[in-house]
């Protein structure tokens, strides 16, 4: 996730991503400088009393990359190998992805380096309260709110956002999303990135003429989105989930596998491998399936000049953050492999987390249907404007995406008299 080249940086592919993006719009000097860079950064260390007594220094770091349109949105990662340039990237991306949604909201991202997995519940709320302490006085409801992202979830929020009620002395739900529905969550945040992407997918297919009730479909990454996507698919559409992965490696049954099987086992055994009825493969071997879709759920770069040759499938529905290169999105695109790109992909999160602020404001909830209405319908909206611009400009869906959500933030920038 760190390193000194494009191939390896996020933050470097990212910007890469924008000035290719600027070339298509030919935006000048000036407003192509704003773009790529963070408006905002904090890094913070803060002191943790670990349950052995001693005190560990954690470091965090929030970034509020621009914020023309409205308040910064993003995730907050709890990850052994987060890197400031990982929190850039990702701050970026949100930033486009809440354009392309056309959120009244900028990109943001935090994260500390920590591993969860080596944690008490008592230690992860106290790095959770200890991280808000240490960066409150620079988010709130209408300055920067964070939600959850990779190691994650509603109690950590449910702890940050009463560490920051205590600081500033009131209740004070709307400045995280992602919480628990009664503390303000809204219904259908819990599948709203997997239920986006599904979404994006069905539009995809029927473009393409592909029967999703008759589609194999592999998994890359069975976390919160990939376990989703997996039950999801099979419900919505009928779809046939042959192979699925993990951290610890890939499963795959040419019959389908059995997703609550595959749950089951991961939950008992933290990991999908091993699951009955499957048979082991390397996550090489499932990305290079012969599927109609591919759902990429894991990290950053999974899909690289390295392995782009192998990848098979017709549709990459791009659930992840940044998991394909620059480099490997031509190849892709010379292939006719249709993209859905990851800040279409899986927009659904930050766009419900975004009907979750605008129900803290008003304190009235909408059911879980309506917000599923709601989701659908910007979706639907969103992939067509990004097809629309990609038939337009013969360019691939990618820079299609970064055509119309930057145009965006660049009209609200000159509105504003930034640039």
């Amino acid at each position: 996730m760190s390193g000194n080249n494009n191939h390896s940086n996020p933050f470097k592919i990212a910007q890469q991503q924008i000035n290719d993006c600027a070339d298509i719009l030919k935006l000048n000097h000036s407003t192509r400088e704003v773009l790529l860079r963070p408006m905002r950064e904090f890094h913070v260390h803060f002191p943790v009393r670990m349950d052995d007594g001693t005190t560990r220094i954690f470091q965090g770091f929030r970034v509020q990359y621009n914020d023309a349109k409205g308040p910064t949105k993003g995730g907050i990662r709890f990850h052994p190998e987060e890197t400031i340039d990982t929190v850039r990237a990702l701050a970026a991306w949100m930033t486009w992805k809440c354009a392309l949604l056309d959120l009244p909201l900028g990109g943001g991202k935090g994260g500390v380096i920590c591993n969860p997995k080596e944690l008490s519940r008592f230690e992860l709320e106290r790095i959770s309260r200890g991280y808000i302490k240490a960066i409150g006085a620079f988010i709130g409801p209408d300055k920067d709110i964070p939600a959850p992202d990779v190691y994650t979830n509603p109690q950590i929020m449910a702890w940050m956002v009463d560490e920051y009620s205590s600081i500033v002395g009131k209740n004070q739900f709307g400045v995280i999303t992602g919480k628990p529905l009664s503390l303000g969550g809204s219904p259908g945040r819990g599948d709203a990135t997997a239920r986006g992407g599904m979404y994006a997918l069905r539009e995809a297919a029927q473009r393409l003429g592909i029967d999703l009730g008759k589609a194999t479909m592999a998994i890359q990454g069975y976390g919160n989105a990939g376990c989703y996507a997996a039950s999801l698919a099979e419900a919505m559409f009928g779809s046939k989930v042959v192979a699925v992965c993990d951290s610890r490696g890939a499963v795959t049954c040419r019959n389908g596998i059995c997703i609550p099987r595959v749950n089951e086992h991961k939950q008992k055994t933290s990991s999908v491998v091993s699951c009955e009825g499957t048979e082991c493969v390397s996550n090489d071997e499932l990305l290079a399936l012969d599927v109609d879709v591919l759902v990429l759920a894991a990290l950053e770069s999974s899909v690289t000049e390295r392995n782009v040759d192998q990848v098979k499938a017709r549709i990459i529905v791009e659930l992840a953050n940044g998991p394909t290169t620059p480099e490997a999105d031509e190849v892709l695109h010379r292939k006719g492999i249709h993209v859905i790109p990851d800040f279409l992909c899986n927009a659904g999160g930050v766009t419900v987390s975004y009907f979750e602020m605008v129900q803290n404001a008003y304190m009235y909830y909408w059911d879980e249907n309506e917000v599923h209405e709601k989701l659908d319908k910007r979706m639907t909206k969103a992939y067509h404007e990004v097809l629309n611009s990609a038939e337009k400009y013969a360019i691939n869906m990618r820079k299609a995406a970064y055509v119309v959500a930057v145009a965006r933030v660049v009209e609200a920038m000159k509105l504003r008299g930034w640039v």
